[in-house]
């Protein structure tokens, strides 16, 4: 990239990041002259204000300002605060390359994006350093020792080698140390001697696999040749699954504070499945039942974990309620549900049957129906305006928690409203329904 493109985006950038604080400032203005008068003190307060960001956003001063903030991040490729959020140790950058190795890791990558760790107020000059343009970023080019964009954009060559010196620090940890929360493995060697191998987070890694996975789930030829496929016709794309795949979050509701990556996904990484196939194959839906909670294939896989907890509840009946009684309660049920969303999930995936429930053989409730059929939506406008109003979730739910009731019920067990609204209002079949809706609506969309 020659040296005046990346000139022209580092100075866009500050200019783009002093208009959205311009913008700020001129909200929290409208704000200040509608509570008051605009008093003389008051409008000079603000005209000064508006001269210091002004000021603070002039090329040179900003650069300057950003080298001297940029010792408090490091761009890494594998971090630290991924084990724990308070661990206060070292995240490492790592350059070795083995394009040629047979497991995969970092080092197979051919060019990793770089995360940042450290004071996520100094983020702004990870997203400089690191955004690329046409193929090259600030960062890469100070990495390998051209320093000709940042010389580009001032006359003052000391002041040119202070910003090269302070962006240069990212790359660098004066003295890498692990910390009492970080992943930590002594290997003994004698017995007054251990090697310490502490295991960090392989964020570059990471970041390689959810964009690949994001692509090939969300991407437009990705929901192309998806919507090929439902219609059986040919596209060049192939269709992508990952089966099983989890989500594993970081950081809560601050995924900066673990690295820029972890905010950039949002604090989720995708997890894939290291199990051995197992896959039962449902294949044909359940058209010649009323319910799929009273007969056919759900009830079955359900009755061994039934089983198990009418005999725990029977067991435990004549003791005071406990932590542990309600926790162990709530593992049983949870397992259920868990076990009908997986059956409902393969119902819904039977995309060769689209608009099953439409056929006159099929004797399941409309609820069931609007729940299990979801892409007879795409050919009947009623059906999905039916299906988006939701009323049929209540109904769902409540035929969920009759249907468990009546499984735990016997002379022993007496099984009432109260347990029925339990069972019905299980927090996690709420969330299970909430999330395969979600995933639906993108899948139709």
């Amino acid at each position: 990239m020659s040296q005046e493109t990346l000139a022209s985006f580092i100075t866009d950038y500050i200019n783009e990041r002093k208009t959205a604080k311009l913008e700020v400032f001129e909200k929290e203005k409208k704000k200040k002259l509608a509570a008051g008068s605009e008093s003389d003190e008051l409008m000079q307060e603000l005209k000064q204000q508006r001269a210091d960001i002004e000021q603070k956003f002039q090329l040179e001063n900003w650069l300057t300002d950003a080298a001297n903030r940029a010792g408090q991040i490091n761009l890494v490729t594998h971090a630290l605060k991924y084990a724990h959020s308070d661990a206060r140790g070292s995240s490492i950058f790592s350059d070795h390359s083995d394009p040629s190795a047979t497991y995969l890791s970092t080092a197979t990558l051919h060019n990793p994006t770089l995360d940042a760790v450290g004071n996520a107020a100094a983020l702004d000059i990870a997203r400089l350093l690191q955004t690329e343009v046409q193929g090259d970023s600030l960062i890469a080019s100070l990495n390998r020792g051209d320093y000709s964009a940042l010389e580009s954009l001032t006359e003052d060559r000391q002041l040119a080698e202070t910003w090269i010196a302070g962006f240069k620090q990212v790359l660098t940890d004066k003295q890498p140390t692990s910390h009492k929360l970080a992943k930590q493995i002594y290997i003994p060697v004698t017995p007054q001697q251990y090697h310490l191998i502490s295991p960090l987070f392989a964020t570059s890694l990471t970041q390689v696999i959810h964009q690949r996975i994001s692509e090939q789930r969300f991407g437009e030829e990705a929901k192309d040749a998806r919507s090929a496929m439902r219609e059986k016709k040919w596209h060049s794309t192939p269709v992508i699954n990952y089966p099983n795949a989890a989500v594993m979050s970081f950081g809560g509701t601050k995924p900066q504070n673990v690295s820029y990556l972890n905010s950039v996904r949002r604090g989720k990484v995708w997890l894939l499945s290291c199990a051995p196939p197992n896959w039962k194959s449902i294949n044909k839906p359940p058209v010649n039942v009323t319910s799929i909670f009273t007969s056919g294939e759900f009830p079955r896989q359900a009755w061994f974990v039934i089983n198990r907890m009418k005999r725990y509840l029977h067991k435990v009946q004549p003791l005071d309620s406990t932590i542990d009684i309600r926790q162990q309660r709530l593992a049983f049920t949870d397992e259920v549900i868990d076990l009908l969303f997986n059956y409902v999930v393969g119902i819904q995936n039977l995309t060769d049957f689209k608009g099953w429930t439409a056929e006159n053989t099929c004797k399941l409730k409309r609820s069931q129906q609007l729940w299990l059929d979801p892409h007879r939506g795409t050919v009947d406008q009623q059906f999905q305006l039916e299906r988006e109003q939701g009323d049929w979730k209540k109904e769902i739910a409540k035929d969920f928690g009759l249907w468990f009731n009546g499984q735990l019920q016997s002379d022993h067990l007496k099984m009432g409203d109260t347990e029925r609204r339990y069972f019905s209002t299980a927090s996690l079949f709420k969330q299970r329904l909430r999330e395969l809706e979600s995933d639906l609506a993108e899948d139709l969309s």
